[in-house]
Order: C-alpha cells, then sequence, then structure tokens
C-alpha cells in the first residue's frame, strides 16, 4: 500500500515546519513592544524555543536545555554584536539558529554553508554572466547572497560551520560584521545594513583547530557555548523526542523504542565519549569520532527504519545492534578496535545488556 504524503518536500524549514504555533504566538503578541523588523517580542521568540501556551495551542520546546543561554542569545541579536553558537557536534547549534531565525524574520532560508570551498562571493554577491555580458555590470545582473538579502531586509542570516572556511572569508567577515554595509565598486555603489540585521554563526568544537578564528573576529561576535546534555535522563528524552519528529516526517512505520533501550544506546555514547563506565569503575579508550546526541537520534531512527522495512515494525536488539555499528565503525580500525574492547569488558554488566553486547559483538567477528 502507498503511503499518502501531502507534504512532498523532504526538508522544512522551521517557519513552515511550526506555521500553527509561530501564527498563535503572533495573535498572543499583538500588543506587545517589537524590536524593529522582529515578527516577535524577545518574551514571545524565547515561548517559541523553550515551549509552553499560546492563543490555546502547544508550543513545543525546540532546546532542551539551559533557558538562560536561550536569553542570551535573544538579547544579543538586539544588539550590534552578531551571535556565535559553539558547542561539541550534536549540541543543536544548527537547530537553534533556524528557530531563532524562524520566530524574529520568519525566514530561516538566508544560510550559507561553510566548507573550505567557500568564497567571497558567497559571502557579499556575484553576478549573472549572461546577463553581464549582455548588458555590463547593473543590478538586475547581481545575484545577491544571503547575507545581502539579509542586510538589505533588516533580518538574519545564518553561517554555518564558520570555523571550516579559510582565514581569507573569515576576513571579509569582519569587515562586514564591523562596517555593517557590503561595497559594490562594479557599480560604485553599496548596500547598507537596516536595523534588525545580524547573523547566526555557528563552530564545531571539533574543527576549531581546522582555521582558527582571530581575536578580531571574535570580538564580533557574542559567544554562548552550548553543552552536552548534563544527565542520561535529559539526553534520552531528547533523542527520544527528536526520533518520534524524524520518524513522523518521514512516515517511518515502526514504533519508538522502549524507553530502557534507547536508554542503553545513551549509556553507550555517554561512555564510550567520557572513556569510562557511568559508576566511573571501569576505564577504556575513546572514539576518536565524536560520539554526538545527534549520532544517537541516528541509531534509533536507522533502528525503526530497519525493523518497518524487513521487521514487525517493533525495534528489537538485533535492529539496535545493526545500527550502533553502522554508526560507531564507519571503516575505522582504531574505533572498531575500541568498540570490541569496550564491549569486552562491559559484557559483565547485569543481564539485561548481554545480549545486545553478544549481537554487537557477533557483527565485529
Amino acid at each position: 500500500m502507498k503511503l499518502e504524503n501531502k507534504n512532498t518536500k523532504m526538508r522544512q524549514f522551521a517557519e513552515d515546519l511550526f506555521v500553527q504555533e509561530l501564527d498563535a504566538l503572533r495573535e498572543e503578541d499583538k500588543k506587545e513592544v517589537k524590536p524593529q523588523n522582529w515578527n516577535l517580542s524577545p518574551k514571545a521568540v524565547k515561548k517559541f524555543i523553550m515551549g509552553g501556551q499560546a492563543s490555546g495551542v502547544e508550543i513545543s520546546q525546540k532546546y532542551m536545555g539551559d533557558e538562560r543561554l536561550v536569553e542570551i542569545a535573544i538579547a544579543t541579536l538586539l544588539t550590534d554584536s552578531a551571535l556565535l553558537l559553539v558547542g561539541e557536534p550534536g549540541t543543536a547549534k544548527s537547530w537553534l539558529s533556524e528557530n531563532l531565525c524562524a520566530a524574529i524574520c520568519g525566514d530561516a532560508k538566508k544560510v550559507i554553508q561553510g566548507t573550505a570551498g567557500t568564497i567571497e562571493e558567497h559571502l557579499k554577491y556575484s553576478w549573472n554572466y549572461a546577463l553581464l555580458i549582455a548588458n555590463g555590470p547593473n543590478m538586475d545582473s547581481l545575484i545577491k547572497s544571503p547575507i545581502y538579502n539579509a542586510m538589505e531586509t533588516g533580518t538574519i542570516a545564518r553561517f554555518e560551520e564558520l570555523s571550516r572556511c579559510v582565514t581569507e572569508i573569515q576576513d571579509a567577515m569582519i569587515s562586514i560584521l564591523s562596517e555593517k554595509n557590503i561595497a559594490i565598486p562594479e557599480l560604485n555603489t553599496q548596500v547598507y545594513a537596516q536595523k534588525g540585521f545580524s547573523i547566526i554563526a555557528t563552530a564545531n568544537t571539533r574543527d576549531m583547530g581546522i582555521h582558527d578564528m582571530s581575536s578580531a573576529l571574535k570580538r564580533r561576535f557574542n559567544t554562548v557555548y552550548l553543552p552536552l546534555p548534563k544527565s542520561i535522563d535529559d539526553e534520552v528524552e531528547i533523542v527520544t523526542k527528536r526520533a518520534k519528529n524524524i520518524a513522523h516526517t518521514y512516515q517511518i512505520q515502526a514504533d519508538i523504542p522502549a524507553q530502557e533501550l534507547i536508554k542503553r544506546v545513551v549509556t553507550i555514547f555517554r561512555e564510550l565519549r567520557q572513556g569510562h563506565d557511568i559508576d566511573k569503575k571501569v576505564k577504556f579508550n575513546s572514539m576518536e569520532q565524536p560520539l554526538s546526541t545527534a549520532e544517537a537520534i541516528s541509531v534509533i531512527t536507522g533502528s525503526m527504519a530497519m525493523s518497518a522495512c524487513f521487521g514487525s515494525g517493533q525495534v528489537n536488539e538485533k535492529n539496535l545492534a545493526i545500527s550502533l555499528h553502522t554508526t560507531l565503525i564507519k571503516n575505522n580500525e582504531e574505533d572498531s578496535i575500541v568498540w570490541v574492547e569496550y564491549l569486552r569488558q562491559m559484557n559483565k554488566r547485569n543481564d539485561d545488556w548481554k545480549s545486545l553486547h553478544a549481537q554487537c559483538l557477533d557483527l565485529c567477528s
């Protein structure tokens, strides 16, 4: 039987995914004073991120962490400083950035994905060369970057993985953040940032050494560090909620695993991150790769997909073992050795764990 799905987009931006919540917040927020070019007041933006009620609509919690960090992030966007979200992989930096943009300006699509191949044109502007050759340089042949569009409209642009960009690109960011304009020498003009303009950048602590940001660039940002979840219970809650959302979006016909199974996956990830068991009695080597909450979510959703396609729709330990093996090994021989040693050391745990460990060890042989 073919699954019905009215929405054919593989990925929806936050302003589309949570359109009912945003409408309810705008209705409740009508009488509140809003900063220029903001759709919601700072308090309503916080409610959108942290959850609550608005006009009889349940506002889902988007970020499960310290609300003070969210308050700092929102307050930063009221000033002339840009916002830099820093953290381990999987600490919801991009997710928080996207939802802040959706709440503040109703548009999270002005985004630059930072890579080693990012060039200055991606930050400023480029040209439609067919029009450029035909008509010469003019505004019709100019292709505006996301930052250019954000400046012009007084909205927010997102810059993902800033520390992965080469030094020349980071230097170009200093000029944009300092001068709040982009010069177009070919047209002898420039675009000035309107009130409400800002940039939310993200940086991965695992990549900070690739192209370390200069102190001059760091001064242009207010930096907010997003930590990994403090407790197992917090991480289990995050993994459960995100796995449910992903399963719903992609119509995975499988039940969410029992909380005990999710807790076992989260425990394995936390122990391999920390290099010791939860009770700090057994030590072992840590893996090279980052074992983030995002990858724990991938294990759960992967096991659900396996169960939906080739099983009963009920996730079992075999599904989890296959998904764990695929996620943790990734053809890395050293990580494979660490994983096998971990399983052998921790195989003495209580009987409830032995079946999962045995399934995992079988896949390693």
